[in-house]
């Protein structure tokens, strides 16, 4: 054997292991890929059922002494906070604190207004964003019924 064949056999050992180091990082970058996806997909999914069943109980705003009140509802994305104000017995305010994870401000604005209107939480979700309204509502409710 010449060095020549020697020398070839080492570069093509090298391309090999070359290809293989390749073919494992682009099997990684998959993996990597498929998780950061998947888990995405789980986070962005979690609670949407829960959200949809989720029971708004009725508030009594004429029944509560004048003051701001607190409520946080926890649930993944759709967690939110808001900050209730009765005066003369009425909901005068409703500040959101903390915003669910995709917030549309305009569905917010619509909603607040709409229970301040109706002095009630038991009005229509917005289509598209059931859960999202539902989440808003709870934290009204839980705010008036601690």
């Amino acid at each position: 054997m010449k060095l020549d064949d020697k020398l070839e056999m080492t570069i093509d050992q090298r391309r090999h292991f070359q290809i293989k180091t390749g073919i494992k990082i682009v099997l990684i970058l998959v993996a990597i890929v498929i998780l950061v996806i998947g888990g995405g997909i789980f986070y962005i999914t979690r609670g949407l059922e829960s959200g949809k069943n989720l029971t708004i109980n009725s508030i009594r705003p004429s029944h509560m002494v004048d003051g701001i009140y607190n409520g946080r509802y926890e649930a993944g994305r759709f967690s939110n906070e808001v900050n209730v104000t009765i005066g003369d017995g009425k909901i005068t305010q409703i500040d959101v604190i903390h915003t669910v994870l995709a917030e549309k401000p305009e569905l917010t604005s619509t909603l607040i207004q709409k229970v301040i209107e109706t002095q009630s939480v038991d009005i229509d979700t917005v289509s598209g964003a059931t859960v999202t309204t539902k989440a808003y509502l709870k934290s009204i409710e839980i705010a008036l019924t601690k």
